[in-house]
């Protein structure tokens, strides 16, 4: 019997690398998505794809029509132009466009009608549970975490009334305003029966806890998190710096929480665009070294939305173990950012971090999301596995299983527990 050459070791390498990938169940870590529970404000069908914010942010560069005029609009009349400009008048090549009509073709729908009204009327049919599920499936996400606010005035009476959890769906909890208004954020937890006042006195850091804690039971959070302007800078005296070094960051260690930050973005470029005019810079990661190094019992999770940020990142991650880097945040999750974050993170840091989240706010676009992630990462690790190939290792498809697992969700269950 003749000895497999290496370019047949290589092939039955990729080959399995590529199963492997396709077929896993991903730990979608980080959504904007909810519980079906949650009705309304767990969006999906046709025009809520359409109206996405990333959408309606290309729109207006082919839009001839002014700003108040769109956003007069009813939902439907929006997803109208939108489709009309983006996928009728001009091809859509963009990837939110292509997500769009890789979600419908994924669903069976014939995309190349071109048929709108059609596509509304089979959206129509489907009872929201049943639709999740259906979707879910089709991604492959076993779970999804969903971002949870207590300062959210349309989700906060949702768990004040109290629901049947859906067990695919993980919580975290989200304290931006906690952190970055505090003037506003403390007449609320007054309102709402903790002790707290302006001045962050030891009372106040007490009551801040104690909203920490019930909310953090309350969800059953598996992390806290922020998103972060550029501004944000460690060690300082401002409101932020103080809660999280004397209340969020004690909070975390008590409860074994990591805490997740996402530093980058610059809220309200243009303001005229409404949720669609947030824009990107770049942050100051020394800031973000000296509060990990600080605060060693601790659990950082980052991702980051500048590209000029993520060699550091990376480099960052390697001398500091209590961090987990995750996903391809906004901006970056395009395909060809994803596979050169992929490439570099699995060069610098092996199998240690999360490839990916999808970063939904529709439910639908999991689908997409999940389905040109997979392509891309599954070409990194093609790349990467036969390459032990040449070395003379040769991975088993049970170790090739492992390590992509570890990659879609499998890592970061690992480094909360």
């Amino acid at each position: 019997m003749t000895q497999c050459s290496i370019e047949e070791k290589r092939a039955a390498v990729a080959t399995q690398v590529r199963k492997a990938v396709a077929s896993v169940e991903v730990y979608d870590i980080h959504t904007h998505l909810y519980d079906p529970a949650f009705g309304g404000l767990l969006l999906c069908g046709i025009d809520d794809l359409l109206v996405y914010h990333y959408l309606v942010a290309e729109g207006f560069r082919q839009f001839d029509m002014d700003y108040d005029t769109f956003w007069q609009m009813s939902k439907e009349e929006q997803a109208n132009v939108i489709w009309n400009a983006l996928f009728i008048e001009h091809s859509p090549i963009s990837e939110s466009c292509r997500g769009v009509l890789t979600t419908l073709n994924s669903l069976g729908l014939d995309v190349k009608k071109r048929d709108l009204p059609a596509l509304r009327q089979w959206f129509s049919q489907w009872e929201k549970r049943k639709y999740t599920s259906h979707v879910m499936d089709l991604a492959k996400v076993g779970s999804i975490c969903m971002t949870n606010s207590p300062f959210d005035p349309e989700e906060r009476p949702v768990w004040d009334a109290g629901f049947e959890r859906d067990p695919r769906f993980t919580a975290a909890l989200r304290i931006d305003p906690l952190l970055l208004d505090w003037a506003n954020s403390s007449v609320d937890l007054k309102k709402w029966g903790y002790d707290v006042t302006a001045e962050l006195s030891e009372k106040t850091i007490c009551g801040i806890r104690r909203f920490l804690s019930d909310w953090t039971k309350r969800l059953d959070a598996q992390y806290l998190m922020v998103s972060l302007p550029p501004t944000f800078g460690y060690p300082g005296s401002n409101e932020c710096a103080r809660i999280m070094e004397t209340a969020v960051l004690p909070h975390c260690r008590e409860h074994g929480l990591p805490f997740a930050m996402m530093p980058g973005v610059r809220r309200g470029v243009n303001p005229l665009l409404k949720m669609a005019g947030d824009g990107v810079a770049k942050s100051c990661l020394e800031s973000f070294a000296n509060l990990i190094s600080a605060h060693s019992d601790n659990k950082f999770l980052i991702t980051a939305l500048s590209r000029e940020n993520q060699y550091e990142l990376c480099v960052m991650a390697r001398k500091f173990r209590n961090l987990h880097i995750f996903g391809c945040w906004w901006f970056t999750n395009t395909p060809y950012l994803i596979n050169e974050l992929t490439s570099m993170r699995t060069e610098l840091l092996g199998l240690s971090f999360t490839a990916q989240h999808s970063d939904a706010r529709v439910l639908d676009q999991i689908i997409y999301k999940w389905a040109h992630s997979r392509q891309v990462i599954g070409g990194v690790l093609e790349e990467k596995f036969t390459d032990l190939v040449d070395t003379g290792w040769e991975p088993t498809e049970e170790e090739i299983k492992r390590d992509v697992g570890d990659l879609f969700g499998g890592a970061f269950r690992k480094f909360c527990s």
